[in-house]
């Protein structure tokens, strides 16, 4: 499913009665199954502009446009897993298939499958409280891909977690994406991440977000951690860095 943002311009009104702007003028496009990481100061409007494609906020300016204007389907995963506690592990999973009216036989076999590629059989009856961070994230991982939506849109989904368990699910996500092949925008403050996972990288200016920079990731695929070290990473890391730090600066000095 393609993207297109054309000019999308947004601001939220504060208590004070003073506008923030998030967005403005944010305007390029993203191809059918491609893998587009999105990075920028904290404040720049990454996390509003995925709410926008999926229809939970209203551009103040501007549109998105997908192929012959049809309404894609979407699925969310964010930073805190979002998985409801009094659902068991197979019934978080299920929750989307359920929403669409699919079977109760068919949407446990297809949980069930689906267990298995994250690595949670056995685990089905646990509830959230039960599973570790990791876990958690693989059951909302799960639930997302499992009602095969045309765009999946992920907010930092790994942040809270260790580094190895970060890596580990870096790694399970491009399988899964690998062969299911949605349309994803992640949004992620780690330029190795965004590296390691994406096709092209979209760069955020400091509030309002404007595209920084659009740039390809020339890294073939799969990827292991062995990308890290390619000279075209080190080198994609610093011109994005140098893109950032001067923004990351100011805003650490304006929050002093």
């Amino acid at each position: 499913m393609t993207i297109d943002f054309q000019n999308i311009s947004k601001r939220f009104a504060k208590q004070t009665e003073r506008e923030v702007a998030a967005l403005d003028n944010v305007d390029f496009e993203v191809q059918e199954h491609q893998f587009v990481s999105i990075v920028g100061p904290s404040g720049c409007g990454k996390t509003t502009l995925l709410k926008i494609v999926a229809g939970l906020v209203h551009p103040d300016t501007g549109r998105i446009v997908f192929p012959e204007n049809t309404q894609p389907t979407t699925a969310l995963v964010f930073q805190e897993q979002g998985l409801l506690p009094w659902l068991t592990v197979e019934d978080n999973i299920g929750l989307g298939l359920e929403i669409q009216g699919v079977a109760p036989r068919l949407r446990s076999a297809q949980v069930i499958d689906f267990m298995d590629r994250v690595k949670l059989t056995g685990f089905g009856d646990h509830y959230p409280h039960e599973l570790s961070g990791g876990m958690r994230q693989r059951v909302a991982l799960a639930r997302a891909f499992l009602t095969k939506p045309d765009i999946l849109l992920m907010d930092e989904p790994f942040a809270s977690l260790d580094a190895q368990t970060r890596i580990i699910l870096q790694q399970e996500l491009l399988n899964i994406w690998r062969e299911e092949r949605n349309t994803v925008l992640f949004v992620t403050h780690d330029i190795d991440e965004a590296i390691m996972l994406g096709d092209r990288i979209i760069v955020l200016s400091d509030r309002p977000g404007r595209v920084h920079a659009d740039l390809p990731i020339e890294l073939g695929r799969p990827r292991d951690l062995t990308v890290r070290d390619d000279p075209r990473t080190r080198e994609l890391r610093k011109t994005i860095w140098d893109m950032l730090e001067k923004e990351v600066r100011q805003e650490l000095q304006l929050n002093e």
